[in-house]
């Protein structure tokens, strides 16, 4: 039975590679079919009917699908409990750029109104840090109870805790009220002159938001509202003093300073401001801004010089202002104000603008020699 099954195997090998030996020889005439055969399924493909079209993919496309990264701010606030949230982003707590942009005003006042060879009180800094973030926080609630509507309509804003329903007039009413509260207590650490000049700036964060309604001019206001803390830091500094020669070219230099910052925010939602009617700096000077920007940057600097000048600053002073221009000069000289992820950077750099010019401000201070008085 064995003898049996073995050859029955036998001859099916067998059978096999002769099948296998009989395949025909792999010739020219063979490869011109298959030749053809690749150039015939190739032509099919490339028929209208069976092309693949191109892939177009715009930048603007891209950029919305693309899932940024948190921020350190944003994580931060995604620590508290979901229901107290919106508040915080209503605060701008994940943004902090804001708060740090009215800082610096307040802190280069503070430092030149320093006496000679010290640094400026760091109780006095820690006070204005305080009032800065309340007060930021609480002029941007007021804009988004007035702005809830039209932010609805914005893709950068639609999501903010008024436009998209997570926080009412009422609740917003309610945690103003608080926020002005607290703000009012750090006031009142000062003298009376500066607690009445404190007190005379809510009536500029109440009007901002409203004049983006009646005048291309609304990065002018906010300049008055944001850079009050160049008189009120010289004021809390000095007990209740102002230095008009010194105060008054600061304020202006920082408004030139938010009306460079400002328009380049502005940008990028002027798209959807143009549809809703909303009037910004950035509408009226359209492809022109840069020329405009640059108009400003010497405007801030020549004034920042003035005030150097009328305090007798040292050469750390006129550095930090020749290296503010440079950073100015680059901001506006590479600025693409059709790209509002550039418009943002832009924007968020001035920060170290702002930290350049304070620590030039305290070196110049430091190293400035104390006037001697004359002995009679």
């Amino acid at each position: 039975m064995s003898a049996i099954l073995c050859r029955v195997f036998l001859n099916c090998v067998s059978k096999q590679n002769s099948n296998l030996l009989k395949c025909p020889p792999v010739t020219s005439v063979a490869i011109t079919s298959y030749g053809d055969r690749y150039k015939a399924a190739s032509e099919k493909a490339t028929n209208k009917s069976h092309r693949l079209q191109p892939l177009i993919v715009t930048k603007d496309a891209l950029s919305s699908t693309i899932i940024k990264m948190p921020t350190e701010s944003e994580k931060f606030v995604r620590r508290f409990p979901t229901s107290f949230q919106p508040y915080l982003e209503a605060m701008r707590v994940d943004k902090p750029i804001g708060t740090m942009l009215l800082l610096w005003p307040c802190y280069w006042s503070i430092g030149l109104a320093t006496t000679a060879g010290k640094f400026p009180d760091i109780t006095l800094l820690g006070l204005f840090a305080c009032g800065a973030f309340l007060m930021r926080g609480a002029g941007c609630i007021i804009n988004d109870m007035y702005d809830k509507d039209l932010d609805k309509s914005i893709q950068r804003t639609k999501g903010r805790p008024f436009a998209s329903g997570r926080l009412s007039l009422l609740d917003g009413t309610m945690f103003l009220g608080g926020q002005l509260g607290a703000a009012l207590i750090v006031l009142l650490q000062f003298d009376l002159n500066t607690i009445l000049l404190g007190a005379s700036s809510l009536a500029l964060v109440c009007t901002y938001p409203l004049v983006k309604r009646f005048t291309h001019w609304p990065q002018l206001i906010l300049g008055m509202a944001f850079n009050w803390g160049a008189l009120l830091g010289w004021s809390a500094a000095t007990n209740g003093e102002l230095f008009l020669p010194a105060v008054l070219p600061l304020y202006t230099a920082g408004i030139f300073w938010t009306l460079i910052y400002d328009t380049i925010y502005a940008h990028q939602d002027r798209k959807d401001d143009l549809i809703l009617g909303i009037k910004s700096t950035a509408i009226k000077f359209g492809d022109k801004t840069k020329q405009w920007l640059s108009l400003f940057s010497i405007g801030m600097i020549s004034s920042l010089t003035l005030v150097g000048i009328n305090t007798a600053q040292m050469w750390p002073f006129y550095v930090s202002v020749a290296a503010a221009a440079a950073h100015l000069g680059k901001q506006i000289s590479t600025l693409n104000i059709n790209d509002s992820e550039d418009c943002w950077k832009k924007f968020n750099s001035n920060h170290q603008l702002g930290l350049i010019l304070f620590l030039g401000i305290i070196l110049s201070t430091v190293i400035k020699q104390k006037p001697k008085k004359n002995e009679s």
